[in-house]
């Protein structure tokens, strides 16, 4: 049970300055979390295992998860991308809020990138949405996973478009790929919830 806390999502497109955004807020002080370090282990788990081999028995290797191989069967097919975050997302929430109840202060953040997808934003008191232009996202996603523009526009158009669907009643920071105007907008907003909460 959360106990006056106050939760803060951060979630946008792949390429959208998610990861930058956490870091500066890091570095202010406050405690922050990430799905995707939480979603790592997330195979290690029985039930998750169990229910992933059942799936997609083709990517079991030596009794592991190929995360490659499923990476690859799941992002060209957004049914089965649906199928894996239905067996790998709750089982990620539940260890990330476990540690945010946990978390020392009472603002705590946490990156989420399918939080609108799955419908986690209730979970939360607040959002900041980082909006990027595409083109931008997509070069800056090849440079960072040493992959063709084309697979990362591919992974793009099975994701939440928010340039055409960005949802309203959220802190929206638009994100130009200035790493020192990002970190001032982020601390701005950051500010006005300490502000808000009293905190």
């Amino acid at each position: 049970m959360k106990q006056n806390k106050v939760f803060v999502a951060i979630t946008g497109g792949i390429g959208s300055g998610k990861s930058s955004a956490l870091a500066c807020i890091k570095s202010m002080g406050y405690p922050c979390f990430s799905a995707d370090e939480f979603g790592r282990g997330i195979y290690k788990e029985k039930t998750v295992f169990e229910e992933t081999a059942r799936a997609f028995p083709h990517c079991i290797k030596a009794g592991e998860v190929d995360r490659k191989m499923l990476a690859e069967t799941v992002f060209s097919d957004p049914e089965k991308l649906q199928n894996l975050n239905a067996i790998t997302h709750p089982a990620i929430m539940k260890k990330m809020f476990a540690e945010m109840e946990r978390a020392e202060g009472r603002l705590v953040f946490a990156e989420v990138p399918l939080l609108f997808e799955e419908g986690y934003e209730s979970l939360f008191d607040e959002v900041i949405v980082l909006v990027r232009a595409a083109e931008e996202r997509i070069g800056a996603v090849a440079a960072r996973d040493g992959i063709s523009r084309e697979d990362v526009s591919s992974r793009i158009k099975n994701q939440w478009d928010y340039e055409k669907n960005l949802p309203a009643g959220h802190t929206v920071i638009y994100n130009e790929g200035d790493i020192g105007s990002l970190d001032r907008q982020v601390t701005r907003v950051v500010q006005t919830f300490a502000e808000k909460y009293h905190i």
